[in-house]
């Protein structure tokens, strides 16, 4: 007869050893149901109530009427207002406006991939599509900025009016 011997050495350290196994990964799960459910933040009930309401009701979306008959701004104007805070400085990896080193590569992957980054967003820069301007606005603006930059974009066509 052969003397066989096992890691637990009786009957309470096997119940033990079978609790924990089951155990131990249940709450690593639920640990990480619980962060990924609080989207890894602390709730933000405790900090500030009044905002954590206003999150959770806000507004999935808006109709703004606007005036169909005002001219539309070029894109230096648009440029000016609302993209030289970041393209100017070069804050947060925005290109600086001139430099053709960093626009280069931009420019190469063509109009429209810049124009879906600005409407859309990229980076830390958040989308400017439905804003005070217009999609043609912010077109214009990007066209402005490559071509002050290196590139020979033309000018977008304006859209056609809505009959």
């Amino acid at each position: 007869m052969s003397d066989h011997s096992t890691a637990t050495k009786g009957p309470k350290q096997l119940i033990v050893t079978g609790l924990f196994s089951f155990l131990i990964p249940i709450l690593i799960i639920g640990g990480l149901v619980y962060t990924y459910m609080s989207g890894g933040q602390s709730t933000p009930v405790s900090a500030n109530p009044e905002k954590a309401v206003a999150q959770r009701i806000q507004k999935i979306g808006s109709v703004e009427i606007g005036d169909a008959n005002r001219e539309a701004r070029t894109g230096e104007q648009v440029f000016n207002a609302q993209c030289t805070a970041c393209h100017t400085a070069g804050v947060a990896g925005a290109p600086k406006f001139g430099d053709a080193g960093a626009w280069g590569a931009r420019i190469a992957t063509g109009f429209e991939a810049l124009l879906n980054s600005a409407l859309k967003g990229k980076g830390a820069m958040g989308a400017q599509g439905g804003g005070d301007f217009s999609d043609y606005e912010v077109a214009r603006a990007v066209v402005y900025m490559a071509n002050g930059s290196g590139g020979k974009l033309a000018e977008p066509k304006k859209p056609e009016a809505a009959k």
